[in-house]
């Protein structure tokens, strides 16, 4: 490119790379320099997708404009980097043509602020919605179990055969279950009280708890930030909360495999609407099958699960408990990858 045209591709805020037929970076400007936080001199020579661990981009619809010349948009794209920091990106792919060559032109619109606040914004629409369906069901089926149940102890002190008696107990058993599914599905019962605590002393209970399974094939490593200060906090919910998370690990996995658990402190952090000067970040990270992508945009829903013997209850409670804490729960899934990052606040 002629030096006018790389000062003008400079001065632009969207980052542009120039990809020759091995995908191999032969120009990238400056706002593409500040997305990857590398220089272009060690950019430069490089193969574009490793630079990533996670590339969501089909690359070959990249081979398609290298070779037949065509042009394509892909919104919200993932892209994670080696050392696992996440970029979603806008792109747009054209053809360029110099001399003989063709090259692809990316143009990469980084969308990670815009995404998380209209993503939070709709799922805590959907998810008020979802919950005061599931509610109103929930009411409706706890008025008629009520009765039911009644009649049926009613019966059996009438009955005089203990073996007739054990159809009537059957019913009052059942009864009985489908109402503790009913209270699962209206989340926690109790005001919580929060006290200050230290939420590595949280975090160590649900790991014994996995580790008191005795899974000889799954591991569970722990990377705990000491200096993380205590927390306004009801222990015995947020210990829930997380057990809830890597319990769907561990099943997901089928017992065989790593999770990480691990904390660090984040500043100037926006939970809720709320603006938060330091915040607690917790990190639980498997290397399981990942999240299907049609799950994903309502994991957090009732009911909503990929297991066949599964309720669909457990996460929707872990983010019921989160929330009542001020707190986020937001995952970021790909095959061999899912991760699980949990914003509690300390400091506004």
């Amino acid at each position: 490119m002629s030096g006018v045209t790389t000062t003008l591709l400079d001065v632009l805020s969207t980052a542009i790379i120039l990809l020759d037929h091995h995908l191999v970076i032969r120009y990238i400007n400056s706002a593409g320099e500040q997305l990857l936080e590398q220089s272009s001199r060690r950019l430069i020579g490089e193969p574009l997708p490793k630079l990533f661990e996670h590339l969501s981009l089909d690359i070959q619809l990249i081979n398609e404009t290298l070779t037949l010349g065509n042009s394509f948009t892909d919104s919200d794209v993932s892209m994670v980097k080696q050392d696992g920091i996440h970029i979603a990106v806008d792109v747009t792919v054209s053809p360029f043509e110099r001399g003989d060559q063709r090259y692809a032109l990316l143009e990469l619109k980084q969308i990670d602020q815009q995404k998380k606040i209209s993503h939070e914004l709709y799922q805590a629409s959907q998810q008020q919605a979802a919950r005061e369906l599931v509610r109103g069901l929930a009411h409706e089926i706890k008025n008629p179990l009520g009765g039911l149940r009644g009649a049926a102890q009613l019966l059996e002190k009438e009955l005089p055969s203990p073996e007739l008696k054990e159809f009537t107990g059957v019913i009052i058993e059942q009864a009985d279950r489908l109402r503790n599914l009913v209270d699962r599905l209206l989340g926690p019962q109790r005001p919580s009280t929060h006290k200050s605590h230290n939420i590595h002393m949280v975090l160590e209970k649900v790991c014994q708890l996995v580790n008191m399974e005795g899974l000889d094939q799954l591991v569970v490593n722990r990377d705990y930030d000491p200096s993380l200060p205590d927390i306004e906090m009801d222990p015995e919910q947020l210990e829930q909360a997380v057990l809830n998370i890597v319990k769907n690990a561990v099943e997901a996995m089928h017992g065989k495999g790593t999770i990480n658990v691990s904390t660090r402190s984040a500043s100037q952090i926006t939970l809720n609407g709320e603006r938060y000067r330091l915040v607690a970040e917790i990190k639980i990270t498997d290397n399981g099958p990942g999240i299907p992508p049609a799950l994903q945009d309502t994991l957090f829903y009732p009911m909503v699960t990929g297991k066949a013997d599964g309720t669909g209850l457990g996460l929707s409670i872990a983010q019921t408990l989160i929330t009542q804490h001020k707190g986020r729960i937001e995952c970021i899934s790909w095959p061999g990858h899912t991760e699980f990052i949990i914003h509690l606040p300390i400091r506004k």
